[in-house]
């Protein structure tokens, strides 16, 4: 062999040495005729029966499909250098049980991670807080029954979370409330999960856009009336959590029976008041702020006043529209209290709200020009005691006030009473110089009378009941007597 021949054969061993050890930064040798298909920015190692991520990936993968493999873990180094145009990974239906903390620090551009259908059984603290880009996550599907309250934090840009058909018991309230909120979550699916009780308090106070993606049908949620309620006004605003799956929405009755109830029948089943909108009630003087709670974010919205004024900024009225959309009214007077309707418009929605609002014709600490009712009455009740207690205490008195007659008649005190004196014989003549009648009817007189005035206007006394005082014509009035005493009646 001429030395020409040989001097090129060695300086090509040489140079492949040295291609060699030098480290793959760009480009890679991935073989996708044998592992995977790549088909432009197009990665796909779909059903490979792999086991683990390839790790020499182009640098330009923008889509990582490697699902329905048999890989069981995401290490912290599954891929050797940084991808930076990867936004959708896909690795549902694999046999996933660990990801680590620090398994998506070279994907930080994820907008879409899909890691359904694997066997996960809980999320630590602070997994996904490099994905600071990612718009919608897949975790459906798992064996998850615990979540860290930071699990998702740094997540700003997540829209939509999937969480069904796991073993979650607990409501993850803190991320659509408090400081950990996902401010741009619009979709959160908890359906097919294990949640018995749900914070209705607090799930009412949510903006609707957030109910309107709040998703949390075939739980086994006890059922009781605030819940009821809590649907049936989601149903009223037709929110989509609400109309979607609607045969779905489903409870446990408390009782021993253990009874499976459809939601929207508990009025029915548990006597649960049908939902009525609440007015908004406001006092003189007031500032009121009302909400043009839409089902959705990015929406314009105008307001017209009751009598069909339409609130725009140079009309100089004193309601105002603010710069999120709610109206402003300042020193609400009666004449405000009516129907107010808010116009939602958008590209995709168009929503009318209407809200009632009524005035009451005083100030909320009690200065107004009128009297409340129940006040009035209470009043008017304490005044008719005062009086009664005073005619039955301060009247003067006719008898006992009298000290005379009680010493020359201490006889008569015996058949006092309260109303009247019985008198004696002695004063019969005192008494008709008074024009006052007294009638004595002896008990035996009256047998055969069975205890009843006698019908007849006039009546000869016997003179033996009367004691050798003559005869004398007898009136109506003058025979009325109590059948259990001997007390005579004065009339």
């Amino acid at each position: 062999m001429p030395p020409s021949i040989n001097w090129c054969i060695r300086w090509a061993v040489c140079l492949s040495c040295i291609l060699a050890l030098i480290p793959k930064i760009r480009g890679s040798t991935l073989n996708c005729h044998k592992m995977c298909i790549c088909a432009s920015n197009i990665v796909s190692c779909s059903k490979m029966n792999l086991t683990m991520i390839p790790s020499d990936l182009p640098n330009y993968t923008a889509v990582l499909d490697i699902s329905f493999n048999e890989i069981t873990g995401l290490r912290a180094q599954w891929t050797r250098h940084k991808l930076p145009n990867l936004h959708n990974l896909l690795l549902s239906h694999n046999g996933l049980s660990f990801i680590s903390s620090e398994a998506f620090i070279f994907v930080k551009q994820l907008r879409y991670l899909d890691l359904s259908s694997n066997v996960l059984r809980q999320l630590d603290e602070f997994i996904f807080e490099p994905l600071i880009h990612l718009e919608v996550l897949l975790l459906y599907n798992n064996h998850i029954s615990q979540i860290d309250r930071t699990a998702f934090t740094g997540l700003g840009s997540l829209q939509k979370l999937y969480l069904s058909q796991n073993l979650i018991s607990r409501f993850p309230l803190e991320l659509v409330k408090d400081k950990n909120r996902l401010d741009k979550l619009s979709l959160l699916d908890l359906s097919s999960n294990r949640i018995k009780v749900l914070p209705i308090q607090d799930l009412q106070a949510l903006p609707a856009y957030i109910k309107n993606g709040l998703y949390f049908h075939n739980n086994t949620l006890i059922c009781d009336c605030e819940l009821y309620s809590l649907m049936a006004h989601w149903n009223i605003r037709r929110l989509n959590s609400a109309l979607d799956f609607k045969d779905d929405h489903t409870c446990v009755h408390p009782g021993p029976d253990k009874r499976v109830l459809r939601l929207y029948e508990l009025n029915i089943h548990m006597n649960c008041s049908t939902f009525k909108e609440t007015d908004r009630e406001a006092y003189l003087e007031q500032t009121l702020i009302l909400d043009c709670d839409t089902r959705h974010r990015e929406v314009s919205k105008t307001w017209m006043l009751p009598g069909n004024i339409v609130v725009s900024p140079g009309n100089n009225l004193s309601a105002v529209v603010l710069p999120d959309g709610d109206l402003e009214i300042k020193t609400i007077r009666p004449e405000d209290s009516g129907v107010y309707t808010c116009f939602a418009v958008s590209e995709y929605l168009n929503e009318t709200l209407y809200v009632v609002v009524k005035v009451h014709n005083f100030t909320l600490n009690g200065n107004g020009d009128t009297l409340n009712t129940a006040y009035t009455t209470l009043v008017g009740c304490l005044a008719s005691v005062v009086l009664v207690l005073i005619y039955l205490y301060l009247t003067p008195c006719r008898c006992f006030c009298c000290p005379d007659k009680s010493k020359n008649h201490p006889e008569d005190s015996i058949h006092s009473s309260m109303l009247s004196v019985t008198p004696t014989h002695e004063d019969m003549a005192t008494k008709a110089e008074l024009n006052r009648h007294v009638a004595f009817i002896d008990p035996k007189d009256l047998h055969g009378q069975n205890g009843k005035v006698n019908p007849n206007g006039d009546e000869e006394v016997d003179e033996e009941a009367m004691q050798g005082k003559g005869k004398r014509k007898k009136s109506v009035a003058d025979s009325i007597s109590s059948v259990f005493s001997d007390t005579p009646i004065v009339v």
